[in-house]
């Protein structure tokens, strides 16, 4: 059985090493890199081609969200799992314009990360529950300028 090769992207080392240890006590999970920032995210991805990101929003040099595209452009069987501390709707939106296949919050237990990850994998898609019934409602221009200037890059 070949394992899901995953790309770990957080700006938080401590998470990083903690998400780790918990895909690699799953036989079928392997982490082969780690990326400290949106742009390390995209040259690791261009480079190593995972099958999945877990990706974080809020990073420096250039944000989850940007970054997932640039992912999905040059490696477009890559699938990208947002992992974030935010459940706006606005966010959640922009991260599906990226062509991310998932978005969980932070506070989503392992076992259900893990499953996740397994799932956009087999090329299902994973998002927070309480999140089909919000897409309904279309976000304005307005929420999409103030979502813009609010994940403008960390310095």
């Amino acid at each position: 059985m070949k394992q899901i090769e995953i790309l770990l992207a957080d700006d938080n080392k401590l998470l990083r090493a903690e998400f780790r240890k918990v895909l690699e006590r799953e036989a079928d999970l392997k982490v082969v890199g780690e990326a400290k920032n949106g742009l390390e995210a995209v040259v690791l991805g261009k480079k190593l081609r995972p099958d999945v990101v877990l990706m974080d929003v809020a990073m420096p040099l250039l944000n989850g969200l940007q970054s997932t595209s640039q992912i999905i452009k040059a490696a477009p069987n890559t699938k990208v799992l947002i992992l974030s501390a935010h459940s706006d709707e606005a966010y959640v939106i922009e991260a599906m314009n990226s062509g991310a296949n998932g978005y969980l919050i932070k506070q989503t237990s392992a076992s259900n990360v893990c499953a996740a990850i397994r799932k956009v994998h087999a090329g299902g898609a994973a998002f927070i529950s309480s999140i089909p019934k919000r897409l309904h409602r279309p976000s304005s221009w307005t929420d999409r300028v103030k979502l813009h200037k609010k994940l403008g890059s960390k310095k």
